[in-house]
Order: C-alpha cells, then sequence, then structure tokens
C-alpha cells in the first residue's frame, strides 16, 4: 500500500461510517414516529369525520364513525402483535374530541383537544429546549440507546436535539397559527378539510429536519453497550480474584 492510498481509503471508511449513521437516523426515526403505517392511524380517523359531516351534517354518525375505525386499527395491531403506542394514541385523541363534540353539540369542538395538544406540544418542544433538555432529545435518546448521555456526554448530540426540538416547536406553532383563526372564523367542513390537510406535510418537514441535524451530529453513546461491558469486565475481575484466591490456598 502506498502512502497515496492511506488518505483514500481513510476518505472511504468516514464516508461509510456517515452512511451508516444516516441509516441508522432513518430508522430510529422510522420507529420513534410510527412511518407510513402511523400516519395512516394519524389521519384515517379526522378523514373520516369529515368526509362523513360534509356529506350528512351528522355529528354523532361521524363521531362514531371516526372513533370505531380508531379502535378497528388498535384490534388490527394487537391481532398482528405489533406495537400498539401510536393507535392508542389516536383511540385516545379521537375520544377527547367526540366527547368534547358530544358535550357542546358543536361538531368543531371534535378538532379541539387535538389542537390544544398541537400547541401545547409545541411550547413544550420551545421551552424544554430553552431549559437544556430537548424535548426530542429526551424521546429519541431511549431509541438510539444513549438515554441521557447525549446531555452531558455528547454536546455535539445535544446541540443538534435542540436545533430538532426547535424545529419542532416552530413548525407547530406556524400549524396552530392557521388552525385556531380558522376554528373561530371557518365552518366545521373548512376545519376539517384543512386540518387534514395539514396533518402529514409539517410531520414530515419536521422529520425531515430532524434527520438533517442527527445525521449530521457526532455518532450516540450506547450506554447500554457500555453497561453490559462493564458488567462483563466486572465478571472477569471476580473470576481472576476467585481464581487468585484458590492459588493462593495451601
Amino acid at each position: 500500500m502506498t502512502s497515496l492510498d492511506k488518505p483514500t481509503e481513510a476518505a472511504a471508511e468516514e464516508q461509510q461510517d456517515r452512511h451508516d449513521a444516516k441509516a441508522v437516523t432513518e430508522a430510529a426515526l422510522f420507529e420513534a414516529f410510527g412511518g407510513v403505517r402511523g400516519m395512516v392511524e394519524t389521519v384515517l380517523p379526522g378523514l373520516l369525520f369529515v368526509t362523513i359531516y360534509t356529506i350528512n351534517k351528522d355529528l354523532h354518525a361521524s363521531a362514531i364513525a371516526a372513533l370505531a375505525v380508531s379502535l378497528v386499527m388498535v384490534a388490527v395491531r394487537l391481532a398482528m402483535k405489533d406495537t400498539v403506542k401510536h393507535a392508542f394514541s389516536g383511540v385516545f385523541g379521537v375520544a377527547f374530541g367526540v366527547v368534547f363534540a358530544m358535550m357542546t353539540g358543536n361538531a368543531k369542538d371534535f378538532y379541539l383537544p387535538g389542537m390544544l395538544y398541537t400547541l401545547g406540544l409545541a411550547l413544550a418542544y420551545i421551552i424544554t429546549t430553552l431549559a437544556g433538555v430537548p424535548l426530542l432529545g429526551l424521546i429519541l435518546g431511549p431509541v438510539f440507546k444513549e438515554n441521557l448521555s447525549w446531555r452531558t456526554r455528547n454536546p455535539g448530540r445535544k446541540k443538534a436535539y435542540a436545533k430538532a426540538s426547535y424545529a419542532w416547536g416552530l413548525i407547530l406553532l406556524a400549524k396552530c397559527a392557521i388552525l385556531f383563526p380558522l376554528y373561530w372564523w371557518a365552518d366545521t367542513t373548512q376545519l376539517g378539510w384543512v386540518l387534514v390537510a395539514l396533518k402529514i406535510p409539517p410531520f414530515l418537514l419536521a422529520v425531515w429536519l430532524t434527520w438533517v441535524f442527527l445525521a449530521k451530529a457526532p455518532a450516540p453513546i450506547d450506554v447500554f453497550a457500555e453497561m453490559e461491558a462493564e458488567e462483563r469486565a466486572e465478571k472477569e475481575r471476580e473470576r481472576a480474584e476467585r481464581e487468585r484466591r484458590a492459588a493462593e490456598q495451601p
């Protein structure tokens, strides 16, 4: 191997490491946010509600259909022994909307709990980041098997989580800036169709920005692997100590 080959191999190895890091980040984001199926489960109940309400203006039929499809999606995941966290969160969101709309008799109130949740989540992203504990780091830390190691041991990742959390917060605030005026000024069908249209694009933008920031950040510290290594080392020390004591015995 010549001296000219070494930089080329080093550059190739570095490029492969970056590619692997991006692939790991992609997979982790896909797992954390539910992927395509999670997006379908998020959109479908609201889409069904506004479609039925647009056709017959029947609040009860629209609400029952939205809740029923949410329960069916949970049942399908349970039958397939798949993770149900995204489907369950959808059921709770739809259930709150149904109860609220039934109590007030105003179909627009079906959307209000979800809108308030979006506003609260936007503020949570921004406030936790200002406090030095970006919410996205708390969400994704366990997925990357780094837990909270990024806070004190990996400043590059903490900075990336902060940027991504600000992105989520600002995108969700922009979404709220569109939806809340419509809640007061538009009718139920107008609000519903705009809300459905705004379900996926802002989400995809936030996920893409998260991927961009994290793909450029240092690799996560696998604290679980560290703990396993420490445990193996401790067992090895104990075994060596037992062997030493056995050898010293007459």
